[in-house]
């Protein structure tokens, strides 16, 4: 992996997956080990951690107080850019963009920032992101590893 593809912007899929016990966490977890290690440039919506804490808690079956620990753990990297603002263009962009490519309000929000922060690629484990132009999108799992995931979940 290189830092060539970024700055990555993580989806909120990749951020909750790396912090499972899921067999495929890996190919989320080897981005955010890089994140943090400052080996890649990644920026992070803080919005993007409670979207995760609601995956790890609704699809993961992890209590509130262990999805909190392990997103506050990573809060705590000081190598990712922390997207912490949310202006009225931002949210309107976003809200745009969801309108334009049919995307949900997250999507289109998380779509604003990586436009606005210059991001190159966002990190995703689904395929919506591939309606925008304007960066490019990176599937983390193949489609075999998704169909596992989705059996591990399923369990």
């Amino acid at each position: 992996m290189s830092d060539a593809g970024g700055p990555y912007l993580f989806d909120v899929g990749v951020i909750a997956l790396a912090h499972t016990t899921a067999p495929v966490r890996d190919a989320a977890l080897s981005y955010v080990r890089a994140a943090i290690a400052g080996d890649i440039d990644a920026v992070v919506p803080y919005p993007a951690l409670f979207g995760a804490h609601t995956v790890l808690t609704t699809y993961y079956g992890y209590s509130n107080a262990d999805a909190s620990r392990l997103l506050q753990n990573f809060l705590d990297a000081k190598r990712i850019h922390w997207y912490d603002r949310m202006p009225d263009a931002v949210v309107r962009g976003g809200f745009s963009h969801a309108g334009e490519v049919n995307v949900d309000g997250w999507d289109g929000f998380y779509a604003q920032v990586a436009i606005d922060q210059g991001v190159k690629t966002v990190l995703t484990i689904d395929d919506d992101f591939e309606r925008f132009d304007a960066f490019d999108t990176e599937v983390i799992l193949s489609p075999e590893q998704f169909a596992e995931l989705n059996r591990y979940l399923a369990d």
